[in-house]
């Protein structure tokens, strides 16, 4: 249950006939508002461990959505963040593509998701990858319209399949944030530890400056992250979300070091009254506003996150939260369904 399964909560409950398609389903893994709706599945479904191996079958994904039948559907709404919008909708029907992200393993993170893995995927990618290239870009002419989460998945869609999209932020549950009056000296950074999310900036950058840090979150650099970790650096692998959102809440500021295609985060903070300091580019660029909700750091590197810390550290008795609740309510969920309500028109 993450940012893709919270748009598909909302589309469901914009259209609560919808029936939903995808590869694979592990009822045990997602919310009653999903589980309440009829669930159909891909061949890969049937497959072995195709519930925890999924990523393995992604060279069958291409056919096996092109085996959907769709026909007697007078709308289609693929959640595309892998190959999801190949499948084939009736001729008379409308297909509206809501972008998470063009694959990025296919384009611009090709490189990086090459180098990190193992050798034998290595030799493997390039032919793979060349393939599904020329069917993602393919596939995209099956789309009638398409909506992108932030202007810089937008951008993406340009670049990848040239084709023009609309911009609708997903839904974020603003009001289940609250401000509190406690206010505690440790910044907070909120995550996935893998490479792309770098953890790594904020742990070296808090090591030198010495200040108190909350990292929340786990995966595969964890251990290596937790060896890095000075004293005053707090590593949680997991809160539930109530812990979490008093850590919102009560703490001096986020620090988001990722480049992001749009990044929930910063907006559940804003709407727990606290500010945010960013990387200046990706998703942020569309949530974050300089000087009110805060600023960004122009570059990944450890003396740029340092020096915005500190000139951060300097503005904090100045923050006001009235101006972060502001900025958080313009991504509300009622804004969401108006967007893609608009787009249906």
């Amino acid at each position: 249950m993450r940012g893709g399964e919270r748009v598909l909560e909302r589309l469901l409950q914009m259209f609560p006939q919808a029936d939903i398609f995808t590869h694979v389903y592990d009822p045990s893994a997602v919310s009653d508002i999903i589980r309440r709706h009829t669930v159909k599945t891909s061949f890969i479904q049937k497959l072995p461990f195709a519930t925890t191996k999924y990523q393995s079958y992604l060279p069958l994904m291409p056919m096996a959505l092109e085996h959907l039948d769709l026909r007697g559907y007078d709308l289609v709404i693929s959640s595309e963040s892998g190959p999801a919008k190949g499948v084939i909708a009736a001729p008379d029907a409308m297909h509206l593509c809501y972008v998470h992200s063009p694959m990025r393993y296919l384009w611009d993170h090709y490189h990086d998701y090459r180098d990190a893995t193992g050798f034998v995927n290595r030799m493997v990618m390039p032919w793979m990858c060349h393939s599904l290239r020329k069917w993602d870009m393919s596939s995209a002419a099956r789309v009638d319209r398409f909506l992108a989460n932030s202007n810089f998945i937008r951008e993406r869609i340009a670049k990848a399949w040239r084709r023009p999209a609309e911009v609708v932020h997903p839904p974020v549950e603003t009001d289940l944030f609250n401000v509190s009056p406690d206010i505690e000296d440790s910044w907070l950074w909120v995550g996935q530890l893998v490479p792309y999310k770098r953890a790594d900036l904020a742990i070296d950058a808090f090591n030198k400056l010495g200040l108190p840090l909350t990292v929340v979150g786990d995966g595969p650099m964890a251990k290596e992250l937790r060896k890095r970790a000075g004293p005053n650096i707090r590593m949680i692998p997991r809160m539930s979300f109530a812990e979490l959102r008093a850590a919102y809440a009560r703490a001096r500021a986020l620090v988001f070091t990722a480049e992001e295609d749009f990044g929930i985060v910063p907006v559940e903070v804003m709407a727990s009254g606290r500010p945010v300091l960013a990387y200046g580019r990706g998703g942020a660029l569309d949530s974050v506003v300089a000087g009110r909700t805060r600023q960004f750091f122009a570059e990944q590197s450890v003396d740029a996150v340092v020096e915005a810390v500190q000139d951060m550290e300097r503005w904090l008795p100045h923050f006001d939260p009235a101006a972060s609740l502001t900025r958080a309510r313009d991504f509300a969920p009622e804004v969401f369904d108006r967007g893609i309500l608009e787009a249906l028109v």
